[in-house]
């Protein structure tokens, strides 16, 4: 309720919070029985952490209370947790909900867990954590240890054990969980949670040694807990290590423990975690320590009956190579690479899906550790993608990791060849097909590898265009980007092509792109035809000739009847890219051609363009439109162009009491929206000023610090009224201020072709603030002021420009 109105918690839950507080600790200390059990506590643990979260100012003075019965409850939940689920040697006396659910005992674990990651993430909090760290770390690694059920289920599955085992896991257990709020802890405590670390591992050392001795048949969890803790923070404990923050032997550790567990007569797990935590440490060990570990590695992979053992040994091979390409010294592992491709192989032909995409991640990873050995062996290895390809085209995980290996290979010209001579007879007989002999999207997907292979691929590459029919909107789409990938890569290799017929590769090119663009095609196959016209504009302008003129009319004709944003945005920037590059012949070519309403088609463009500017989406886009327009605009200043104008376009919406209140839809057909109309060159002007404070909003956004949720509600009386009208300034908030959008990640950014235009790492703030003072010096300036609202004016002030 806080996020709407802040003062309802003050008026209605702080009179209330310390009755309600202390009847929470006060059902904490009660014992499991008739009145009380683990899902009431987990109950009263979720209300403790919310209260934590958001009211931090105010729990502050009842947390000497509440951390007392909750320590309790996580130190006598640990003993419970391991007795009854890691060794399974009690049963569990799980409690049941009133609709006859077994509430699990790991729901309350859960809980704990998330009520101390809020205290680790709260500053006001953060230093008593900080005072027991050692001690919840050693708890910590208690409820990180294997359970029996997970054994049985990744013994007999191990699809699962990759899966659950991986560190981008969408599986939850009590095992994950601990070791999520292990990170958060070495995260916000660094320091402290090192040391700590270091003295709950010696604990746990010797506590297994105890149990060891005593014939206990789990000691072997405990050690594995340990691995795997020390190797999930492994920079963390090197870096204090280095600088001598942190007194640890890790090679002493290594040698003692993690070299002694490779036994796997204790357990294939144990092996296994072994060989992974070797793999984490492989700076921290001596040339003959790594030597033995690769030895062990290389006989996981090949000999070893258990799954468990070889997928460890798979993990492994991924850690050493980084580590040792990394490190600049690959050359231990030349003995070891050619038994290494065997085993990875000869698994890959038995695994299923989630083996087999760790199968291809990791021998990613190894055929960019030595150029001469992925040479010699390109063969083996492109039979592999290509099996794996055929087999799982439809899993876009394993398509993707294909691709990956694909893009490797292609990278080294002694492979290049080799792998297209694998792929490119498969690729050409499924896209020559007819669609009723290929599985549905098969098609697409191969155009989709033929592009990557394009991408990847150092000119002059293949002749590979060919014909294909097809209204299939993927296999348009992927084939527009294909042919893309090919007159970027290689535009002369295009123009030059010429098939049996004499006809050239520009006029295939040019055929598909008219094809995109014809009305009778679903808007979506234009989805991204518009950098397909962009490049061939770029990259082969002097050889397009008439078919220029062509493409642009047919760009002009899919606009008229485009109404998905992202249609509208990729053809508009074809117009916005020939701005930048030929601006007199954009402006000419669009005052000569009708518009669909008896203007030109220069009125229409613009048109849409301006009404459309503020939703437009991706950084690059966003440059490349906004700096087009300031070319608009000054060119239409300085050179008092009549063709522009002549153009009066919306301005600003015009707001009227009755159009506040909520009306009828026969009201709104009645008196629909109002806009004031403008000149199309003050518009550009406005919308370039909304482009300008979006950018400021943006980079301050990435130049502050995120804020701390401990503030959510403090000082709320003061602080909604001074801001509470603030927020109203603008109508529409830019994109940064949604969370979790960032339009930088967007996947357009990650187009090579964006990445190649200098206007990609332009600073767009910096950008148009040099160019609108500049304006605001012309004397046509002055012309523009009376257009702009109050928060344009308040932007202008904001960068020194007096309206």
């Amino acid at each position: 309720m806080g996020e709407y109105n802040r003062s309802l918690a003050k008026n209605l839950l702080y009179p209330n919070l310390p009755a309600f507080t202390q009847a929470l600790v006060k059902g904490l200390q009660v014992p499991d029985g008739f009145t009380s059990d683990s899902g009431l506590k987990k109950e009263i643990l979720s209300a403790l952490t919310v209260l934590m979260k958001n009211v931090p100012k105010q729990m502050s003075q009842y947390l000497g209370e509440v951390l007392g019965p909750v320590w309790q409850t996580l130190t006598t939940s640990a003993e419970t947790y391991v007795n009854t689920t890691v060794n399974a040697r009690e049963d569990a006396d799980d409690p049941v909900d009133s609709d006859g659910e077994v509430l699990g005992f790991e729901n309350l674990v859960f809980t704990i867990f998330e009520f101390v990651h809020v205290l680790v993430e709260t500053t006001k909090h953060k230093q008593l954590v900080k005072r027991g760290v050692a001690d919840l770390v050693y708890y910590l690694l208690l409820y990180m240890q294997m359970t029996e059920d997970q054994i049985e289920n990744w013994s007999s599955n191990p699809d699962a054990f990759v899966e659950d085992e991986d560190e981008d896991s969408f599986a939850y257990s009590v095992r994950i969980s601990a070791q999520d709020l292990l990170l958060v802890l070495c995260q916000e405590l660094a320091e402290e949670c090192g040391q700590g670390l270091v003295v709950a591992v010696g604990r746990h050392l010797e506590r297994a040694a105890g149990q060891r001795a005593a014939g206990d048949p789990a000691w072997w969890k405990t050690h594995e807990a340990v691995m795997l803790a020390l190797g999930s923070v492994r920079d963390l404990i090197l870096d204090q290590v280095a600088k001598g923050h942190l007194q640890f032997d890790v090679t002493h550790f290594i040698q003692s423990v993690v070299l002694a567990d490779l036994d796997p007569n204790f357990s294939p797990f144990l092996a296994g975690r072994a060989l992974w935590c070797g793999s984490r440490f492989g700076q921290a060990v001596t040339e003959e320590m790594l030597d033995r570990f690769l030895q062990a590695t290389v006989s996981a992979l090949n000999h070893s009956p258990s799954p468990i053992i070889r997928v460890s040994g798979v993990r492994a091979v991924w850690g050493f190579c980084d580590y040792l390409k990394g490190s600049g010294h690959p050359g231990a592992l030349q003995a070891y690479l050619p038994a290494i491709l065997d085993g990875l192989v000869n698994l890959a032909t038995q695994a299923s899906s989630e083996v087999l995409s760790l199968i291809l991640e990791t021998c990613c990873t190894v055929v960019s550790v030595d150029a001469s050995f992925t040479a010699a062996n390109v063969g083996r290895i492109s039979t592999l993608c290509l099996a794996v390809f055929i087999k799982a085209n439809n899993d876009p995980v394993l398509v993707a990791l294909v691709q990956d290996v694909v893009r490797e290979l292609c990278a080294s010209p002694a492979c290049s060849s080799t792998l297209q001579t694998k792929f490119i007879p498969t690729l050409a007989s499924i896209l020559n097909a007819s669609t009723d002999k290929v599985p549905p999207g098969m098609q697409a997907v191969a155009l989709d590898m033929l592009e990557v292979m394009v991408r990847s691929s150092t000119p002059p590459l293949g002749d590979q265009l060919r014909t294909l029919n097809t209204d299939d909107n993927s296999t348009l789409q992927n084939g527009g980007e294909c042919l893309r990938a090919y007159v970027s890569v290689a535009p002369d290799q295009v123009v030059a092509y010429r098939d049996t017929e004499g006809r050239s590769g520009l006029e295939y090119v040019v055929q598909v792109a008219t094809q995109l663009l014809s009305p009778a095609t679903s808007e979506h196959t234009a989805t991204f035809v518009g950098r397909l016209i962009t490049a061939l504009i770029r990259r082969t302008g002097d050889h397009l000739g008439d078919n220029l003129d062509l493409l642009l009319r047919a760009v002009l004709s899919k606009l008229q009847g485009a109404e998905s944003l992202t249609v509208v945005q990729n053809l508009v920037l074809v117009y916005a890219q020939l701005v930048h590059s030929q601006l007199e012949g954009v402006l000419t070519f669009l005052a000569g051609v009708p518009g669909p309403s008896g203007q030109s088609a220069l009125h229409f463009v613009f048109t849409q363009w301006c009404s459309k500017q503020h939703l437009f989406f991706g950084a690059y886009e966003e440059k490349v439109s906004a700096v087009a327009l300031a070319k608009v605009l000054e060119h239409g200043v300085t050179a008092n162009d009549a063709r522009l104008q002549g153009i009066v376009v919306q301005g600003d919406q015009v707001f009227s009491p009755e159009a506040a209140r909520t009306r009828t839809r026969s009201q709104r057909l009645a008196h629909p929206e109002q806009w004031t109309q403008v000149p199309v060159l003050v518009k550009i002007f406005k919308l370039l000023i909304n482009e300008l404070a979006n950018a400021i909003d943006s980079n301050m956004a990435k130049d502050d610090d995120e804020e701390s949720e401990e503030e959510c509600w403090e000082d709320d009386g003061e602080e909604a009224q001074a801001n509470g009208d603030a927020s109203l300034a603008s109508a529409f908030a830019p994109s940064s201020a949604f969370p979790g959008y960032d339009a930088d990640t967007v996947d357009d950014e990650e187009d090579p072709d964006a990445m190649n235009d200098p206007l990609y790492s332009l600073d767009l703030q910096q950008y148009l603030t040099t160019f609108i003072t500049t304006f605001a010096q012309h004397p046509a300036f002055t012309a523009f002021v009376p257009h702009l609202n109050p928060h344009e004016q308040e932007v202008l002030q904001g960068i020194g420009v007096q309206c």
